[in-house]
């Protein structure tokens, strides 16, 4: 018989956390057996002394039969190698274990319960059969385990403390058993780092982490949820893996970041709070996914800058932008979708990045704005209102698409038969002068647009005077460039018969143009247009004109306001 023999039993397993001392002669010291009967392809580390161990195990007797089994209790069993808390066979049997991998270990009696058994489980002198796989182990000396398995290209910045990042993750035990997924539920975890929202672990293998960047970390248990576990996934004393993807990142602190891709020179005007902007974007976010992009919707985004009609970031971000200049905002989620996000697209805390292509802006006072880029040598006369005029353009949006190459244009100016401020620039215009000019939509084609002209656009014309034909007063066909005969009906009625057919009235009208002693209404036939002179002073109808129907227009102007005088 063994002397002094004592049994002491940890936690939930009553049997293999035996410790005992033997004072008296074992006989025969045989080893413990071990069979290695399944080994892992991969083993990230072996089972030394001092290391904490958690393991599922039943356990048999030679024949077979069932004295223990952690699986039965629903727990496994956790214990700390070479400190007497487990049997001695099974203690020296579990070194150089694998996580997965699964041992039968034969221990003899001497080195598990000896002469004295334990209770009414194990008889004495029994020799023991452990069948064990290995969940986890680690040592209180572990640090979190990172391995780097990809980085982006570029990384401008890295995570801080205090930093808020968004992270996609895959959650396993050591064994691979999943416990979590990002993933599955089709949400990034979102968390301040360094402030206790995350485990310890997680907020220490996140810093200097780069958006796109994937990380795989080990996270021994007192790094993790301890002894404890969280909830029905995670046991008591698991080790942690992560397979972590960093998909945004920001700080509370950050303002917008504005970066000037290809700017525009020259650049004679800069964007200010107020002004009507129209601009293409592609949106995404850090990771460079798209999530929106105008060039999609086929048309331009149209809004007035400053004043609150776009999310905070971009409505600061346009101001100061130069027309057909490329810029990147970067938008922290307090400028932009915050905490809630926008819809199905854009989820809550996330950064956004917005390239912008700025087409054209105006105020809504800009004026027509005229360069002359080329002046005519001889120049007796200028191009004014109701001038008959021939010209040459070119159209353009400022982006430069849109372009229209014509054949001369011809219009009487202030006809209302082009837009105003085309109209505008055509005036004081020498025949041979070029001109640049820069039309704002509320004198152009407005906020609907014409045809291939898009609405509240800017339009660019280059425009060349080709020929003038000066006009007459709005609401005369002919007007006298000398002074009129004395006595205009005698001039009129050549075979002095008091009476002037449409023959001699038009003779006389011809003469008066040819001689450039008067000028008829251009852009029209000159026989229709003497018709109707003729058919003003023929108030009868009669097909003849009397002294007394005979009127010039400015008589009867100035005859019209004595009786709006009275």
């Amino acid at each position: 018989p063994c002397l002094g023999a004592r049994i002491s039993y940890y936690r939930i397993s009553l049997l293999l956390a035996t410790w005992f001392s033997v004072d008296c002669n074992p006989g025969p010291i045989d080893d413990i057996a071990v069979d290695r009967y399944f080994i892992p392809k991969s083993c990230i580390r072996e089972v030394k002394s001092g290391d904490f161990v958690r393991y599922h195990y039943n356990g048999t007797f030679t024949d077979g039969k069932l004295f223990d089994s952690s699986y039965d209790r629903g727990a496994a069993f956790f214990g700390q190698v070479g400190q007497k808390w487990q049997i001695a066979g099974v203690d020296k049997g579990i070194l150089g274990m694998c996580v997965n991998e699964h041992r039968k270990i034969t221990v003899p009696p001497h080195l598990a319960y000896g002469s004295q058994g334990a209770g009414d489980k194990v008889p004495p002198d029994t020799t023991l059969v452990f069948d064990l796989v290995l969940l986890d182990v680690f040592n209180r000396a572990d640090q979190v385990q990172t391995k780097v398995i990809s980085t982006p290209k570029e990384c401008k910045r890295s995570v801080m403390r205090t930093d808020f990042v968004r992270f996609h993750f895959n959650g396993t035990l050591l064994d691979g058993s999943a416990f979590d997924s990002s993933y599955k539920r089709s949400q990034t975890q979102d968390s301040v780092v360094g402030e206790g929202w995350l485990i310890k672990g997680l907020d220490e293998g996140l810093l200097g982490m780069c958006v796109g960047e994937i990380r795989h970390f080990i996270i021994p248990p007192f790094l993790a949820f301890g002894e404890k576990g969280y909830g029905t996934e995670i046991p008591a004393h698991a080790s942690l893996v992560y397979h972590i993807l960093l998909e945004d990142l920001h700080n509370p602190k950050d303002d917008i970041i504005v970066e000037v891709m290809k700017a525009s020179e020259p650049c004679t005007r800069k964007s200010v709070a107020g002004d009507y902007i129209r601009y293409h974007y592609n949106a995404s976010f850090l990771n460079g996914i798209t999530f929106d992009s105008s060039y999609q919707h086929n048309h331009t985004y149209n809004t007035y800058i400053g004043m609150g009609y776009m999310i905070a970031g971009i409505d600061k971000g346009l101001q100061g932008v130069c027309t057909g200049e490329r810029r990147r905002i970067i938008l922290p989620p307090h400028l932009a979708y915050g905490q809630q996000g926008a819809g199905k697209d854009i989820p809550g805390s996330a950064v956004l990045v917005f390239d912008i292509h700025v087409i054209d802006f105006h105020g809504v006072k800009d004026t027509v704005q005229v360069d002359i880029t080329r002046k005519s040598e001889a120049c007796n006369e200028t191009s004014e209102v109701n001038d008959f005029i021939q010209y040459h353009y070119n159209c353009s949006l400022l982006d430069g698409t849109l372009r229209d190459y014509e054949t001369p244009q011809d219009v009487v100016l202030g006809g209302d038969k082009i837009i105003d401020g085309l109209d505008e620039a055509l005036r004081n215009m020498c025949v041979g002068e070029r001109r640049t000019v820069i039309v704002p939509p509320h004198l152009g084609h407005g906020e609907k647009g014409a045809g291939i002209v898009p609405g509240s656009a800017v339009l660019r014309f280059e425009l060349e005077l080709v020929s003038l034909q000066k006009g007459v007063p709005e609401g005369y066909l002919f007007i006298w460039l000398e002074e009129s005969p004395g006595h205009l009906f005698e001039a009129l009625d050549v075979n002095q018969d008091q009476q002037v057919p449409l023959e001699e009235f038009s003779q006389f009208i011809k003469q008066q143009v040819s001689e450039g002693k008067g000028r008829l209404k251009p852009a029209q036939d000159p026989d229709s247009v003497i018709i109707d002179m003729f058919k003003n002073q023929d108030r009868n109808t009669d097909g003849l004109i009397t002294q007394d129907e005979l009127k010039l227009k400015v008589d009867e102007d100035a005859e019209k306001t004595r009786h709006e005088e009275l």
